[in-house]
């Protein structure tokens, strides 16, 4: 993780967590820091300004999070370049710069996906209807409100077993007031789209 460490109680404070979790033995007669990478620290301004309102900086917290559960562990989700949606989002340290890659804005992305899409029995006119209900793990919800289709193609230039592979994409909001982001696997025509079976891939918050 890459960090500016400049100040001296910040790195006391990380190393004496660390340092309670050393099994001393017999005892420790000598300890040494050592730095495995070491740059130029860049010239900071310390002075805020009249003009903006200076961003909260977050890498303090962010060091001591990382330094409990180890950095594999503390990761942020940052957008891909790619249409299908269990590939538009990969894992990146929480002090990575942000690149020029957006998720797609037309269409809401649900806050949670499930790997992978869980399969719902459900009953819908096709090829352009959502559903008017649908069973996901055991428990039947009457759908009161839709919005779709989104249709989402393969990305044939990858793999050849996707030059026909089509995903319809509905928004339900059942009567309890849930909502959840299904799809149809095919455009509810041709069976070569899609086995035309009917999954749930995420979840609204």
């Amino acid at each position: 993780m890459e960090s500016d460490m400049r100040e001296t109680r910040r790195l006391t404070r990380l190393l004496t967590d660390k340092i309670e979790t050393i099994d001393p033995g017999f005892g420790i007669e000598l300890m040494t820091l050592t730095a495995t990478l070491a740059e130029p620290l860049r010239d900071r301004q310390t002075i805020s300004t009249l003009v903006e309102p200076e961003e909260p900086d977050i890498s303090d917290l962010i060091d001591v999070i990382a330094n409990r559960l180890g950095t594999s562990r503390l990761y942020r989700f940052a957008p891909v370049e790619s249409d299908v949606p269990e590939r538009s989002v990969k894992r990146v340290a929480p002090s990575a710069p942000d690149d020029s890659a957006n998720w797609p804005g037309e269409w809401p992305r649900p806050s949670r996906l499930l790997s992978p899409p869980e399969p719902i029995e459900t009953m819908a006119l096709l090829p352009d209807n959502p559903p008017v209900w649908f069973t996901w793990r055991g428990v039947r919800r009457r759908v009161a409100r839709a919005d779709g289709p989104e249709r989402v193609f393969g990305e044939w230039w990858l793999r050849e077993a996707e030059t026909n592979s089509v995903r319809d994409y509905f928004r339900v909001e059942d009567e309890g007031g849930e909502r959840f982001w299904v799809f149809r696997a095919g455009d509810g025509e041709d069976p070569a789209t899609g086995s035309h079976r009917w999954f749930l891939h995420g979840i609204f918050a």
